[in-house]
């Protein structure tokens, strides 16, 4: 099968893979389940001693290099672009997977945290695409880009994450019409709650050991089980898949009636300020 052809086969086998935001979390994950199906692998990151060390883990399995990249630089992605044609002959799929969350409430932010949250949500994810789509174009491949559930349904204390997130959807939606034409296909990814190292890293970017996710453990999916989802949309030339049953009733529900789900927001934040301050009649203002 040439380059050229489209990845009609189940097997990844011999198509190469650029994942950013490959370090930890979902981006790790997803490196680990293409690995395992056969595929060649370029990894992306800004933490290069990660990225060595899931390559090692990956060991025989499969064909890694590694890049150090900074998805708010520009010029950066083209480097780890370059490195997957010199090592592999070529790109066949992109996964724009780097970003993390700005939260809190809106007075309390700054126009800077805006600024950083878009630099990397939405920037990043332009800086990723326009370094690989010319590859992309000449295998009539896949593009697919990290969004969220947030970005179908606006929440109370994330709307810096919430922006980026509508924004790459419609980038989405756009991108996946434009494209059609020359054979590439764009998947939007919508994860709800997945284990994921996104709780761990804080407005300015920066990781730490204490997980800050405010999703409850059992309502969170398992890291691998989300990675096979995401696989298998992307093989799939889905438009959009949105991960996880809650995320996809929350959207279904918000689609048909918002109200419900404002109705069942205002009223968690209620129970969680109650429980803060020791009784029942706690509220957000």
């Amino acid at each position: 099968m040439s380059r050229a052809t489209s990845l009609r086969a189940t097997s990844w086998k011999d198509k190469t893979v650029l994942v950013t935001g490959a370090s930890a979390g979902i981006g790790a994950a997803l490196a680990r389940e293409l690995g395992a199906r056969g595929a060649n692998l370029v990894l992306a990151a800004r933490r290069r001693e990660r990225l060595l060390a899931l390559a090692a883990e990956l060991g025989a399995r499969a064909s890694v290099v590694v890049v150090e990249v900074d998805v708010t630089r520009d010029g950066s992605v083209e480097a780890a672009v370059a490195e997957a044609e010199r090592a592999f002959g070529g790109l066949d799929v992109v996964v724009a997977n780097a970003g993390f969350a700005v939260t809190g409430r809106f007075e309390r932010l700054s126009l800077d945290d805006y600024r950083r949250q878009l630099e990397t949500n939405v920037f990043g994810v332009l800086r990723t695409i326009q370094a690989a789509l010319p590859a992309i174009k000449r295998a009539r491949g896949r593009v697919a880009i990290m969004g969220s559930v947030v970005g179908h349904i606006p929440t109370p204390g994330v709307s810096p994450y919430a922006m980026s997130k509508f924004a790459v959807r419609a980038l989405a939606e756009a991108l996946h019409d434009e494209l059609r034409d020359d054979g590439v296909t764009v998947t939007l990814l919508s994860p709800g709650f997945v284990v994921s190292d996104i709780g761990r890293v804080d407005n300015h970017g920066e990781r730490h050991d204490r997980d800050g996710a405010r999703a409850p453990a059992w309502l969170r999916m398992p890291t691998d089980e989300a990675a096979r989802q995401i696989v298998a949309a992307i093989e799939a030339r889905r438009r959009e898949a949105v991960i996880t049953a809650h995320g996809r009733f929350g959207v279904f529900v918000y689609r048909h009636a918002p109200w419900l789900v404002r109705a069942a927001l205002r009223l968690s934040r209620r129970r969680a300020a109650g429980r803060r301050a020791g009784g029942p009649e706690g509220r957000v203002d």
